[in-house]
């Protein structure tokens, strides 16, 4: 099959993935073989091939934001010919304290899917059957394919911040998630605010129904119960806070985030919280695609051939992607 390899030997550039002919994944009971039709681009596939996430492996394939077809392997949900998803949280070891506490987003020996195992830039892809997720008909392979990380993710930041209907919401970077989140606010009964660069990521939130668009480090026009931060920047944790109510809530969505700068106690001050959101649980993945598909979700994409997944990630890098980037793995 051909995948796109990411090799840790290599020093980071512009073009960190060679398109190569490499073995069919073998089956192995627990796992189904898919034929991979989509696989997301994802900020954190960025991370990973600039060594922000350290290398793990001498050689990666990565992606964890596959929509595949079940050729091998046995699942009463997801029978051979199904269709189905798959997501960054590749698997956990079920007995640590975290797992056995309904908190398996926090397990001490977590699979990463595109990390630590082989993800889905790839003709085909490995699955443990029991981390996979049967996929609503409606939702086509290219537009599901963002809604199983950005979406996921970004579902689990809106859970978090504990938003409540007429609840005034901001989000701080505009692309692959937020531009899910924001559907989902909306039909939960929030008023959203976008504060994001570039004029493109702007005129996105608003078309989507945001009542504001600014700048990043802009002041939104209203006191906000939450905000979250889905750009990579600890900087925009000072404005932020100084944006939310008494009592408001700052998630914090990204997996990297650069250096936050020191601040002054009374941003955080009168009960204002910052919390970090890691990785997701099938459940949150489960009730997200369910929500999805009754809204229904309408995701922004631009797609690419595999060939083509370090030009998507330069893209996604500089920004030139509106909404999220998708690779066509099809043969």
């Amino acid at each position: 099959m051909k995948a796109a390899i990411l090799k840790s030997s290599q020093p980071v550039s512009a073009t960190p993935l060679v398109i190569e002919e490499v073995p069919r994944p073998q089956l192995v009971p627990g796992r189904l073989l898919l034929r991979v039709l989509a696989c997301g681009v994802c900020r954190t596939d960025l991370h990973i091939a600039e060594h922000d996430l350290p290398p793990l492996r001498p050689q990666l394939i990565p992606g964890h934001q596959i929509v595949g077809e079940v050729v091998a392997g046995e699942s009463k949900e997801s029978p051979v010919g199904s269709r189905v998803g798959v997501s960054w949280m590749g698997g956990v070891d079920g007995d640590c304290w975290y797992c056995r506490h309904k908190m398996e987003n926090l397990c001490d020996r977590p699979i990463f899917t595109g990390y630590t195992v082989d993800g889905g830039y790839a003709e085909y892809a490995l699955a443990r059957a029991d981390f996979t997720y049967p996929l609503p008909a409606g939702l086509d392979d290219i537009h599901v394919a963002p809604l199983l990380c950005a979406g996921i993710i970004g579902f689990r930041c809106l859970r978090l911040s504990g938003i409540k209907p007429g609840a005034k919401l901001a989000f701080y970077g505009f692309g692959a998630a937020a531009h899910v989140a924001i559907q989902v606010a909306r039909h939960w009964g929030a008023e959203v605010y976008a504060a994001t660069r570039g004029a493109k990521h702007q005129q996105l939130a608003l078309s989507l129904g945001a009542v504001w668009a600014g700048e990043a480090t802009d002041a939104p026009p209203a006191k906000l119960d939450a905000s979250i931060i889905f750009a990579p920047a600890g900087e925009l944790v000072p404005p932020a806070l100084a944006a939310l109510k008494k009592g408001g809530v700052l998630v914090l969505g990204g997996i990297h985030m650069s250096p936050i700068p020191s601040f002054d106690y009374n941003l955080l001050y009168q009960e204002r919280v910052i919390r970090s959101v890691a990785n997701n649980t099938r459940k949150d993945g489960e009730d997200f695609l369910r929500v999805a598909a009754e809204i229904p979700i309408h995701s922004q994409t631009t797609l690419y051939p595999l060939r083509e997944a370090n030009r998507a990630l330069n893209d996604l890098k500089s920004d030139r992607v509106n909404g999220a980037a998708v690779l066509d793995c099809r043969p």
